[in-house]
């Protein structure tokens, strides 16, 4: 199965997503044999709250297909990176589609561009990216957790994705990025707790040529205000730190009752009364927010890196040496 390459029917081994509704949505492989705890080879039967689906009846079927379920039915997906982060097994927290379509959007990512991110985490934005940047680009991964490391390379490769993706296990913020990226890096990502000790790394990758774009993804200002200060001192510009807040509107049919006042005449002991009387309702359309908006996720901080100095000054003297020849 392949994130790249789009294919019509289900096959053993596809990644599939089946889709119940907005709230219910699964990532399965499909596979007509799996292992129990204990060893035994039984038939792949997936459980839902609308019954049971033998994952072997979907193969031969088209993606999109409305398939049914013992008490119920769903339809079958063809896999995207937006639908893989809704649906992905969380090994770490993940970064959703509006921070990750903001994040490629900063990052200036197009197909062909290299990307070194640290934090591969659970691989929601890797995915994204990968996608982003295929077919000739290439996304260099770093967690210094090896296990989620070997896992997240797993799923790449039977996504199809191992040749823009590689995975390694390895503590950035103490040994820097591998010798394979230095230089190359169009763009780096950096999703960790500490991101400013990193900054001196994410140099020595980003080309020498200049023009290289850093983002880093923060939950806390401290952080952004420690990174801010870092990226000045190694001569980054274009310092940016925006929050991306996603607010729902509905346009929903609303009816409002008004009230007319009547008067009736004072008694002989007290005040004039009044009554209100109900008059006709007025119908008509609004634009109603959402009475639950999605909350803060993390700062992104963005810059912008420039010409090595040395390159800067070589090209200069080789410019001197090009008029002083002319002359001569």
């Amino acid at each position: 199965m392949s994130f790249n390459r789009y294919k019509d029917v289900i096959e053993e081994g596809d990644t599939v997503i089946l889709y119940i509704n907005p709230q219910a949505m699964y990532a399965i492989q499909a596979q007509s044999v799996i292992e129990n705890r204990k060893g035994e080879k039984i038939e792949n039967v997936m459980q839902t709250k609308y019954g049971a689906l033998k994952i072997s009846s979907l193969f031969g079927k088209r993606f999109g297909s409305k398939v049914s379920l013992s008490n119920g039915w769903a339809h079958v997906l063809y896999p995207t990176p937006e639908l893989w982060t809704q649906t992905l097994p969380h090994r770490t927290q993940i970064i959703y589609t509006p921070d990750i379509s903001l994040i490629m959007f900063m990052l200036e990512l197009k197909p062909g561009s290299i990307v070194v991110e640290s934090g591969t985490g659970s691989g929601s934005l890797t995915h994204a990216m990968a996608f982003r940047v295929k077919p000739s680009g290439h996304i260099y991964t770093y967690d210094f957790h090896e296990q989620r490391a070997d896992q997240a390379q797993k799923e790449f490769k039977s996504h199809g994705l191992s040749e823009n993706v590689t995975s390694q296990c390895r503590d950035v913020c103490q040994n820097g990025f591998s010798d394979d990226v230095t230089g190359k890096a169009d763009a780096v990502f950096l999703d960790l707790p500490h991101p400013h000790l990193v900054i001196p790394f994410a140099i020595k990758a980003l080309k020498p040529s200049g023009g290289g774009r850093i983002c880093t993804f923060s939950p806390c200002i401290e952080q952004v205000m420690r990174t801010c200060q870092t990226l000045l001192d190694h001569g980054f510009v274009q310092l940016k730190t925006v929050e991306c807040l996603e607010k729902e509107y509905q346009v929903l049919n609303r009816t409002v009752t008004t009230f007319a006042t009547a008067s009736r005449p004072p008694s002989a002991s007290g005040p004039q009364n009044t009554t209100e009387e109900p008059s006709n309702d007025k119908k008509f359309l609004a634009c109603i927010p959402s009475s639950s908006p999605r909350g803060h996720t993390g700062y992104l901080t963005t810059a912008t890196y420039l010409m090595d100095t040395r390159i800067l000054q070589q090209q200069q003297e080789e410019e001197v040496e090009v008029e002083d020849a002319c002359e001569k």
